[in-house]
């Protein structure tokens, strides 16, 4: 049995260690990563021929990782 959640625990952790170490670099603009949200977004409501409970939470995960980042980046800055 899969377990949703652990997968979308699994996706929302690796996404943010991704966006911690890609803000790290000189040229990391909030824009990109804003604008890569958006696209995550859009992709998760395309959802009109139904992908599954595994992506469902893995892209649930990502987004929730998105969403944190740039708060508590809007927060530091």
């Amino acid at each position: 049995m899969v377990d949703e959640e652990e997968i979308e625990d699994r996706a929302y952790y690796n996404t943010l260690e991704y966006l911690k170490q890609f803000s790290l670099n000189n040229d990391f603009d909030i824009g990109k990563v804003k604008a890569e949200l958006e696209t995550m977004e859009k992709y998760e409501g395309l959802d009109w021929t139904g992908r599954g409970s595994i992506k469902s939470a893995e892209i649930s995960g990502t987004i929730m990782a998105y969403q944190v980042f740039i708060m508590r980046y809007s927060r530091l800055k």
